[in-house]
């Protein structure tokens, strides 16, 4: 499955309209005819990034298994704000898992369709950066090892913001959480510690890995896609910010997630059985300290004395991220533009 290149002739904005565009050019949310898998009613947080990448990936996916789709959810933010009981936002079969073993979950769900012979019918676990990176990691690595026929969809805020803003082991340098406050030596959390789940799923060498974001929605859509028409573990990582937690602005959801691209902090890219097949270049590159700036949590980055040296290292992770991936166009992409 290839991306389709569209081309949109407006300069000076990052708006993507889909009026000149042919029927089976627009994306799933242009289609009158989307099953809004999330329908209204919830009670996320005005801005909410994972509201709107769980519509998204869940909504690519019914389109391309014609609705027949079955998803297992973690206990988090994005549960709690769907399915207060006896209510539900679901318009999908829909299972709640505890926090730690959706991967397990969806697993037996796969399993008890193989033995029915129900091969049309996909399923896909979700769950937060929590319930992903930590609580719930053993379970996914079993998934993983395995090679079990699930999609896992990781819907990464960089905390446990469901139960108070805890640091959680995608949390970034120097950002305050509940269990990481801006005091000390070295304020916010520490440099160094943590871990990067998009590349131990490709150390499982599994068929597909990728990570995306709710800043576009076309590659976001595509990766749902692709994933769906392949068979065994494959997982992908979604960048979604928390106004909540990160102290920003409702209405700057997505350009944060934008910045994080742009910056290098976020890359964005695909893998197959271990082997990255392609990156997202970066568009138009910015320093880290405009991603940073406009949220809390990194206001102790930006007092009267700005703390240059922490946001130099910071600057250096990002730099890090483009040479590993190779995020800048060289000057022989630029050529063959």
């Amino acid at each position: 499955m290839e991306p389709t290149t569209i081309k949109f002739y407006q300069t000076g904005t990052f708006t993507v309209g889909n009026r000149l565009l042919a029927p089976e050019q627009r994306s799933v949310q242009a289609d009158v005819q989307r099953c809004n898998s999330l329908n209204s009613g919830h009670r996320a947080c005005q801005g909410c990034g994972e509201a709107l990448g769980a519509r998204y990936a869940i909504d690519a996916a019914v389109s391309s298994t014609g609705g027949k789709l079955i998803a297992a959810n973690a206990t988090g933010c994005l549960e709690v704000f769907s399915t207060p009981y006896p209510e539900t936002s679901w318009q999908i079969p829909w299972i709640h898992s505890l926090f730690g073993n959706t991967a397990s979950v969806a697993t037996g769900i796969a399993a008890a369709l193989k033995a029915k012979g129900r091969t049309d019918v996909r399923v896909i676990a979700q769950g937060g950066d929590g319930g992903t990176t930590d609580i719930g990691f053993a379970c996914l690595s079993g998934m993983f090892e395995r090679n079990d026929d699930v999609l896992y969809i990781c819907y990464d805020n960089e905390a446990y913001m469901n139960t108070g803003v805890q640091r959680s082991s995608a949390t970034p340098p120097t950002a305050r959480t509940a269990t990481t406050m801006p005091v000390g030596d070295h304020p916010g959390n520490e440099f160094g510690i943590g871990k990067n789940v998009p590349q131990i799923a490709m150390a499982h060498e599994i068929p597909y890995v990728a990570t995306a974001t709710v800043a576009d929605l076309r590659d976001l859509e595509y990766k749902v896609k692709k994933a769906m028409t392949i068979r065994g573990a494959r997982y992908l990582h979604l960048f979604v910010p928390c106004p909540l937690g990160w102290g920003s602005a409702s209405h700057d959801t997505i350009r944060l997630a934008r910045l994080a691209v742009e910056s290098g902090m976020f890359p964005v890219f695909e893998a197959e059985r271990g082997e990255i097949t392609d990156v997202r270049k970066i568009r138009r590159q910015v320093p880290v300290e405009e991603y940073l700036r406009p949220q809390r949590r990194f206001a102790h980055l930006f007092g009267k004395s700005p703390d240059v040296a922490t946001l130099a290292r910071l600057q250096a992770i990002a730099d890090r991220n483009i040479r590993r991936y190779g995020l800048l166009n060289t000057v022989a992409d630029s050529a063959s533009a």
